[in-house]
């Protein structure tokens, strides 16, 4: 049977957002996952203090760099981008820069068209690749198909999870970083 762990440090633990469960069936193996806008780890009952909170500072660590796009600075960026133009998009893509940008405050990406320059909201920094991937092609298909027509719809869904990282991205707008 799962049960909450109840800290005996004076220290916070643990950590903020944070439900730590020990259970007696499992033997080695610590998992973790998100529940709602918490996150629960669950652990061995046998597990020492100092073993759980070296098994859940790893989990977390781990999770977050799951999480996380790779993507961190520009150069990251455009190498993504030339990535996804030959592999989803055949190539059709004209690009001319790609760089983070910290004043798209309303819209998660832009596409100048005339030049193929393209912008990425920094506040995607913190998602997971596939979401940064689907902004890129969305953005790189105006490169070649203007509007948002059936035509584009073909193409920019070609991403992997495309309507996944379309519902990512509504939640994120709606209620941001959890």
């Amino acid at each position: 049977m799962n049960r909450p762990l109840q800290s005996t440090s004076s220290e916070p633990w643990p950590p903020e957002g944070v439900d730590v469960f020990r259970s007696a069936r499992r033997t080695r193996t610590v998992q973790a996952r998100h529940a709602g806008e918490r996150i629960e780890v669950r652990i061995p009952a046998r597990f020492s203090e100092r073993e759980e909170r070296e098994a859940v500072a790893e989990i977390l660590a781990k999770l977050k760099r799951r999480s996380t796009s790779n993507a961190v600075s520009d150069d990251d960026l455009l190498a993504r981008a030339e990535k996804l133009n030959a592999q989803v998009l055949d190539g059709k893509a004209r690009i001319g820069s790609v760089r983070w940008a910290s004043n798209h405050n309303t819209q998660w990406g832009s596409c100048t068209v005339s030049t193929g320059d393209i912008r990425i909201s920094d506040r995607l920094r913190d998602v997971p690749d596939w979401v940064v991937d689907a902004v890129v092609v969305h953005e790189l298909v105006h490169t070649f198909i203007p509007g948002h027509g059936p035509r584009f719809w073909e193409w920019a869904d070609k991403v992997p999870r495309a309507e996944r990282a379309k519902g990512f991205l509504e939640a994120y707008q709606r209620f941001g970083p959890s």
